[in-house]
C-alpha cells in the first residue's frame, strides 16, 4: 500500500479491544500503516480529543459518539469489535443476580446507596441509568468516576454498593478486592455494542488506509477468538501491567468478538440513542444513518458476523 500520513489513534485501557494487539504486533506495519497511539481515561475524553482535532480514529463505546454527533461533530462508526462488555460487581455481602428472584430484588438491596461507573455519557453510565429507570429504582444514585480503576476499592471502602464497568473490572475485583461478579454481561443489555471503530468523516477520503486498518483489526478480532492465548500474551507484553492469564480471564467473561456491523449491533446502538435523549444527554434522538457507515467493513468482512461463536480455543 502506498505510504500515507500517520494515523492518530485514540484508545482506552480496555484489555479486550484490539488496540493492544495492533500496538504489540506487525499487523498494521505489514499493511503499510504508521500509527500514533494515545491512551485516554474514558470515551467522553476521546470525543473531546476528536473535537480538538488531535486524533483521527478511536476505539470507543457508542454512547459518547452519539453525544458527539448531537454536538455537531462529523463522526461515523465504521466497524464493530465486541458486544456485551459491561458487567456489574458488588461486595461479598451483597447477593448476586443468580441468588435473587430477579433484577428487581437484586437492585432493591442497594436502595439508599449508589452504584459507581465511569463518567457521565460513557457506555456503562448509560446502561446503569437505563437499568435503574427500567426497574423504577429511584432511590439508587449513580456515582461517576474519572477512572474505572478506582471502582473496586470504592466498593470495598463502602463509597458505593456496586460498580459497573468492563469485564476486566470483574477480574480485578475478584483478584484484588474481594468483590464478586454480580451481573454477567449478557444480562444487562443483550447484544449491546461495547465498542466500535469511529473516525472523523474527513478520514473517509482515505479509504485505502482505512481498509488496511480494518483488515488488521478484523485479523486481531479473529486472533482473540481462535487463538486467545496468543492474543493474551501480546496484550500482556504490550501493556506491561497484567499477566496473560489475567487477559484470558477477561476474554472468557465476555467472549463475543467480531469487527462486523450487523443489524442487531446497529439496532442496539439506536436504543442507546433513545436512552441518551431520555437522560438529557442529547438534544434529540440520533438515527442509525447518522451513526454508521458500513461500506468499508462490508468489504473487509462480508457475510455473517461471528460475535456469538465464542472463543474457539480457550
Amino acid at each position: 500500500m502506498k505510504h500515507e500520513q500517520k494515523l492518530r489513534i485514540g484508545h482506552l485501557s480496555t484489555l479486550y479491544h484490539t488496540a493492544f494487539i495492533l500496538r504489540g504486533s506487525d499487523l498494521l506495519a505489514s499493511r503499510g500503516i504508521e500509527a500514533e497511539w494515545t491512551l485516554f481515561p474514558s470515551g467522553p475524553d476521546i470525543i473531546n480529543a476528536m473535537q480538538a482535532g488531535t486524533i483521527d480514529l478511536a476505539y470507543i463505546g457508542l454512547p459518547p459518539v452519539i453525544i458527539g454527533i448531537d454536538r455537531g461533530l462529523p463522526l461515523t462508526c465504521i466497524a464493530g469489535g465486541h458486544i456485551e462488555g459491561t458487567v456489574m460487581i458488588a461486595g461479598g455481602s451483597a447477593r448476586v443476580l443468580c441468588e435473587c428472584k430477579g433484577m428487581d430484588e437484586f437492585l432493591r438491596q442497594f436502595s439508599g446507596s449508589a452504584i459507581g461507573c465511569p463518567p457521565r455519557g460513557s457506555i456503562h453510565d448509560v446502561i446503569v441509568n437505563e437499568l435503574l429507570r427500567e426497574h423504577g429504582m429511584t432511590e439508587i444514585e449513580v456515582k461517576n468516576y474519572a477512572w474505572a480503576d478506582l471502582l473496586p476499592d470504592a466498593v470495598m471502602e463502602g463509597e458505593i454498593a456496586a460498580a459497573a464497568g468492563t469485564p476486566a473490572l470483574a477480574v480485578a475485583g475478584r483478584r484484588y478486592s474481594a468483590t464478586r461478579l454480580a451481573i454477567p454481561p449478557d444480562r444487562l443489555w443483550p447484544f449491546n455494542p461495547s465498542y466500535g471503530i469511529v473516525v472523523m468523516k474527513s478520514l473517509l477520503g482515505m479509504p485505502d488506509q482505512l481498509l488496511a486498518f480494518l483488515a488488521a483489526h478484523e485479523e486481531a478480532c479473529g486472533m482473540i477468538q481462535h487463538d486467545p492465548g496468543r492474543a493474551a500474551g501480546i496484550v500482556a507484553e504490550t501493556t506491561g501491567m497484567v499477566e496473560a492469564d489475567y487477559v484470558l480471564e477477561t476474554y472468557r467473561i465476555s467472549p463475543k468478538y467480531c469487527a462486523a456491523l450487523p443489524p442487531d449491533y446497529r439496532e442496539s446502538t439506536v436504543r442507546f440513542g433513545s436512552t441518551l435523549h431520555r437522560l438529557g444527554y442529547t438534544s434529540r434522538i440520533v438515527g442509525e444513518a447518522e451513526i454508521f457507515d458500513t461500506s468499508l467493513i462490508d468489504t473487509v468482512h462480508p457475510g455473517q458476523h461471528h460475535y456469538l461463536d465464542g472463543l474457539i480455543q480457550a
